[in-house]
């Protein structure tokens, strides 16, 4: 998988909670996922369209997007709600936005789009027509999250 096609989702999502929520991230070790179990509680799930296509998750642990939200909202929420859903789905939205802008850059025409919020144990599909789903997992002064990113082959 070409990096340079990887790299605007790490960037995007680190630039979001930067300065929507100030939470600093650090990446762990990226691994090739095999299945289709989720890596956090709550996921944004992204398509990708037009010159590539694919898809990408942004997944939280409850403990990270708590943290997260209450941070942006300056209150402490304490459980998965409508109002966490609505906000993993904005993170999403945010990041599918930077990296549409980011891959465009680079002569390439596409479009990603936030498609919507995935919870608990819900599979996380991705389209992967022969390609492969890198999952880059990071710790947020928060708690974790992985963002996962496949183009097809």
């Amino acid at each position: 998988m070409d990096v340079t096609l990887v790299n605007p989702f790490v960037e995007g999502a680190l630039h979001i909670l930067d300065t929507t929520a100030f939470v600093k991230v650090k990446p762990d070790t990226p691994f090739l996922k095999r299945d289709n179990k989720p890596q956090g509680d709550i996921s944004g799930i992204l398509e990708i369209s037009g010159d590539l296509k694919g898809s990408a998750a942004i997944s939280f642990s409850e403990r990270c997007i708590l943290g997260i939200v209450s941070a942006m909202f300056g209150e402490d929420m304490t459980q998965i709600n409508e109002e966490i859903t609505d906000a993993v789905g904005e993170i999403s939205n945010m990041i599918a936005g930077h990296v549409t802008t980011k891959i465009a850059e680079m002569d390439k025409k596409v479009k990603v789009k936030f498609i919507k919020v995935c919870a608990g144990a819900e599979k996380i599909e991705h389209i992967n027509e022969g390609g492969h789903v890198l999952a880059l997992p990071f710790r947020t002064t928060k708690g974790r999250m992985v963002i996962e990113v496949c183009y097809d082959a």
